[in-house]
């Protein structure tokens, strides 16, 4: 999908969400026709675009919510990646120094996305630089010597389950998870899964707040996320997210957004495209034109 598509969108979704933050009085009939505006417009891109959307998110403030095939599955890609540090950053918890930890490896280990893994063959990488690969630049070998340690992806589900998340699933390594198979359930979510438990790990107590606040470092720190939500709120606004991207022209991103003074908006977006070799797609632009006058106050 079109990184441009995104932001138009999600521009709609931040707007939306910021009126009814700053606007406690605003009436309900008026936030139905935002809601339904809004998924009118996804149900016209999807309808150009041969592709399936996913969406769910909400404003902390006041649990006000936005939802598109919020429970359907979809190849979550790399942004599993923000499951697999926190199932790290958990035991963390019991072990000050894991994150001190060295790993060795090989050349042998690396597989086709490793930016960082790849540079440090020589002199291994501590738990904790493999955490801020995985997270940061996607290292997709980072997040494999990282399952490595854990004992495999099935304890990542495992994970997720310990902090109520029944949807998530993690069944195979980088890049295989990747390959975004329509109908495939292996290695799925669901948008809303995905937002319940970023919010948990991110706002909530499931780490302890040193653990937590270096997940929302790394989050902030994203370096492939700029074309993606970032791209679509206002200027001063602050987001830690985690993309993912894979076969079916597979387009996902994950994320926290501080508006300036106001409450966190949690927002888990999914897009997947029905065939293998799909590439972003410039011209469905055209189709998703934005009127703000619907966001009036």
């Amino acid at each position: 999908m079109n990184h441009l598509l995104f932001k138009r969108f999600l521009l709609q979704v931040i707007i939306w969400f910021f009126c009814v933050s700053t606007c406690i009085l605003a009436f309900a009939s008026a936030q139905q026709i935002k809601v339904s505006t809004i998924q009118k417009k996804l149900a016209e891109i999807e309808a150009v675009s041969n592709g399936r959307i996913g969406v769910f998110a909400i404003n902390t403030a006041n649990n006000m919510q936005i939802e598109h095939r919020a429970l359907e599955r979809f190849p979550f890609c790399s942004t599993f990646k923000v499951m697999g540090v926190s199932t790290i950053l958990k035991r963390s918890m019991g072990n000050s120094q894991l994150l001190q930890q060295k790993v060795t490896y090989t050349k042998k280990n690396l597989v086709v996305w490793s930016p960082i893994t790849e540079k440090n063959v020589a002199s291994g990488m501590t738990i904790g630089e493999l955490c801020a690969a995985a997270m940061m630049y996607s290292d997709d070998t980072a997040i494999n010597l990282l399952m490595k340690k854990l004992g495999g992806p099935a304890v990542v589900t495992a994970f997720a389950r310990s902090i109520g998340d029944n949807t998530f699933r993690l069944d195979r390594w980088e890049p295989a998870l990747s390959d975004a198979i329509p109908g495939d359930l292996r290695d799925t979510t669901t948008p809303k899964a995905m937002e319940k438990s970023l919010q948990r790990l991110v706002l909530g107590n499931t780490l302890a707040l040193p653990q937590r606040q270096q997940l929302q470092t790394w989050l902030k720190e994203n370096t492939t996320g700029n074309a993606r939500i970032r791209a679509g709120v206002p200027k001063g606004w602050v987001v830690g997210d985690k993309t993912g991207t894979g076969d079916y022209g597979t387009t996902n991103d994950i994320g926290i957004i501080w508006p300036p003074k106001c409450s966190p908006i949690v927002v888990a977006i999914y897009f997947t495209q029905n065939k293998k070799d799909a590439t972003p797609r410039d011209e469905i632009i055209a189709h998703a034109p934005i009127d703000e006058r619907i966001y009036a106050d």
